[in-house]
């Protein structure tokens, strides 16, 4: 399972590491790539959790505009 997630927030490359660590952290996570270009990060995982993906990208202090 692949979600791309919309987020706002982020303008540099320590952003990018607490969006990148705040996912790698929920279980069935395998993957995650962040573009800090594109406002988004791509998660690849098995059983990923819309609301903890919201509560995890919260916590690092970041807006979820769309999950996909």
């Amino acid at each position: 399972m692949e979600k791309t997630i919309l987020i706002e927030g982020m303008s540099c490359g320590h952003c990018v590491k607490a969006v990148k660590e705040a996912l790698k952290e929920l279980d069935g996570v395998k993957s995650v790539v962040v573009d800090l270009e594109g406002k988004k990060a791509v998660v690849e995982g098995d059983n990923l959790d819309d609301n903890k993906i919201k509560e995890a990208i919260d916590e690092a202090g970041y807006d979820i505009i769309e999950i996909k």
